[in-house]
């Protein structure tokens, strides 16, 4: 058989992966200003030129190694990997990194810098991995990896955006509940059209049919769309932070695990396009993925990207190679002639987000249906990291609303709600998601010394300050790296490993026992 570039499969294809690169897209354009202070000249100048750089290059070459593969097996039926910017990293990025730059400095360079680093950092770190990826995966509980990517995904993916569906029921409810049947369902959509732009083009008839009528219920934004050419701009700023590093090292609580994630989620993502017959090469595969996001810093982009979850969807409805260079072009050339927020002159925002309702809904349950049965308590106890980050994230943002420090609003706390444990369980919350997850799946399996070895490095990690160390200043709540940070932390954590250690040897001793 000789392999097409493109058939009558791949129009579906790339509708379905633009709708899913060009929501990351508007969320950049949208939250880049609102959250962290970036102008959206910046973002249509910059940041997007950057990220279409990397979604091109991903997306060629997995359909250039699609077409590699489909040649060599002599087959006709072979789908690429979807790619492009990873949403988790995209709201982690924001939120955890560029959000607390933009409130200690109010200096959108900065925030800007401090995001290209993380960027770069999470790509080297992702080229890294892929050396070691497959023994990684095999040593750490499953519970642990997913626990708390579900963390996120209930409470920083989906819950800030549900509430923003139910502020304007009128036009986002009904795509919201179109993308979630749809989806849960698998049913065919009237026409063959893609869920997701169904829901999409509803919201869109919805919103303006009441605009005519007069009902404010979508208003859109009133700027001017940066069209003209925006060229990608070659930049080493994001190397320049890295050789420099000072305080955006502390960072790496939050680029690190956020690293680990798109490595293994890729791995998963390769499992499951082999179980659907494509069987693509890890290395080469992941080292693209790493390259892609240090590509992004290079060219100003913040957000990494990632292989996307789902080849088995693609291939069901018929896309081949062709889909994923489409979706890559087509990308690039919204963000270099500024048409992206264009988009949203047409589209109200809140009519997409019922995709990330999904993406949340599907990775929560996913943790507990993807581990062992008897890990889900451990898949319960790593979620309540992310909870404290997002209860932490609502009340710091009550305190700047209403204008009062946190310096200030601590006194009045009292025994009604214990901010500072709060606060301990914030810092560094995704390392001590995966640590509380593995402590358990350790313990329900009676491996003691894993679980022993975990509070060890969790007692060290707390030493230097990586997880549970702060201090409130005026100007808010900031990371503490130093020898014994967290003394308190540290020695509980190491009592822990003591006693962990105890049980192994009382199990050694009731085996001989018995035998």
């Amino acid at each position: 058989m000789k392999a097409k570039w493109f058939v009558k499969g791949d129009w579906d294809g790339f509708i379905g992966l633009f709708i899913d690169n060009l929501l990351q897209l508007l969320l950049i354009a949208t939250l880049c200003p609102l959250v962290c202070g970036i102008p959206l000249a910046t973002v249509a100048g910059l940041i997007l030129p950057g990220a279409a750089v990397s979604v091109v290059a991903g997306n060629l070459f997995y359909s250039w190694q699609a077409w590699r593969l489909a040649k060599r097996t002599g087959r006709n039926d072979v789908t690429a990997l979807p790619y492009g910017i990873n949403t988790v990293s995209l709201i982690a990025f924001l939120f955890f990194i560029m959000a607390p730059v933009w409130q200690a400095t109010k200096d959108p360079v900065k925030v800007w810098e401090a995001g290209v680093f993380a960027c770069l950092v999470s790509g080297l770190l992702e080229l890294a991995l892929a050396f070691c990826a497959d023994p990684l995966r095999r040593k750490a509980p499953r519970a642990a990896l997913l626990s708390s990517l579900a963390g996120i995904a209930l409470t920083f993916i989906s819950m800030g955006f549900a509430f923003q569906i139910f502020a304007s029921p009128a036009i986002a409810l009904l795509p919201m509940f179109l993308i979630v049947i749809a989806y849960a369902t698998r049913m065919r959509m009237p026409l063959g059209i893609p869920a997701g732009l169904l829901a999409i083009l509803t919201g869109v008839a919805i919103a303006w049919g009441l605009r005519w009528a007069g009902v404010p219920s979508f208003t859109p934004p009133s700027g001017p769309v940066p069209f003209g050419l925006h060229l990608p701009q070659p930049d080493v700023t994001a190397w320049q932070a890295l050789v420099s590093g000072g305080a955006l090292w502390s960072y790496l609580t939050v680029i690190v695990p956020m690293a680990l994630f798109n490595v293994l989620g890729s791995l998963q993502s390769l499992d499951s396009a082999e179980a659907a017959g494509d069987r693509y090469e890890t290395m080469p595969s992941l080292m693209m993925n790493g390259a892609g996001s240090v590509v992004a810093a290079f060219f100003g982009s913040a957000f990494p990207t990632t292989i996307y979850i789902g080849h088995p969807g693609w291939k069901a409805m018929g896309a081949r190679i062709g889909y994923s260079a489409l979706n890559g072009v087509v990308i690039s050339m919204l963000c270099f002639f500024g048409a992206v927020t264009a988009v949203l002159h047409v589209v109200p925002l809140e009519a997409t987000f019922g995709i990330l309702i999904w993406i949340g809904l599907v990775m929560t349950a996913q943790a507990f249906q993807e581990t062992p049965r008897n890990h889900a308590v451990a898949v319960a106890a790593g979620l309540f990291p992310s909870l404290a980050a997002w209860a932490w994230l609502l009340i710091d943002t009550t305190l700047r609303v209403a204008g009062t420090p946190l310096e200030k609003a601590l006194p009045n706390f009292g025994s009604s709600l214990f901010i500072r444990g709060v606060l301990a369980m914030n810092q560094g919350f995704l390392i001590t998601s995966m640590a509380f997850a593995s402590i358990v799946a350790f313990s329900i399996d009676r491996k003691f010394i894993a679980a022993a070895v975990t509070c060890f490095i969790c007692a060290g990690l707390s030493a230097t300050g990586l997880i549970h160390a702060f201090k409130i200043t005026s100007g808010g709540v900031e990371p503490v790296l130093g020898w014994m940070a967290a003394p308190e932390f540290a020695a509980a954590y190491a009592a822990t490993g003591v006693c962990l250690l105890a049980l192994h040897w009382m199990k050694r001793f009731d085996t001989a026992k018995k035998k």
